[in-house]
């Protein structure tokens, strides 16, 4: 794994594990919010996935394949982003975590948009 997306992955991996902290309490996230914590768990696996995926594609063989990954990334965290904005205006958490959140998942989607500019450049 080069440098960059090496870094892009420990951010993601950040990101899981402060995205499962903040989920997993049931006094913040009750029970009845179970859909939108499933959603915002999975998706945040997911970008971690896609991002190892995608830096396992061979960018001389499978171009196409790891750009796609790298899009799946990106919009992967605009998804997580509008999951966060809903359980703001829900309620459940306050603007300073969403705050928090939204760099997180900014610093894994801008680092990956960079990333994927320079494989289309190669």
């Amino acid at each position: 794994m080069g440098e960059s997306k090496l870094k892009v992955a420990t951010k993601a991996i950040n990101l899981m594990q402060y995205t499962m902290q903040i989920t997993s309490n049931r006094k913040r996230y009750p029970a009845k919010h179970l859909i939108l914590v499933q959603r915002i768990q999975n998706t945040c696996m997911d970008i971690y996935e896609f991002i190892l995926d995608s830096n396992r594609q061979n960018l001389n063989l499978s171009k196409d394949v790891r750009l796609e990954l790298q899009s799946k990334v990106i919009t992967s965290c605009d998804k997580l982003s509008c999951y966060i904005e809903i359980s703001m205006n829900l309620g459940i958490v306050g603007s300073k975590t969403v705050e928090c959140w939204q760099k997180k998942i900014n610093d894994v989607k801008y680092m990956t948009i960079s990333w994927r500019e320079r494989d289309r450049k190669r």
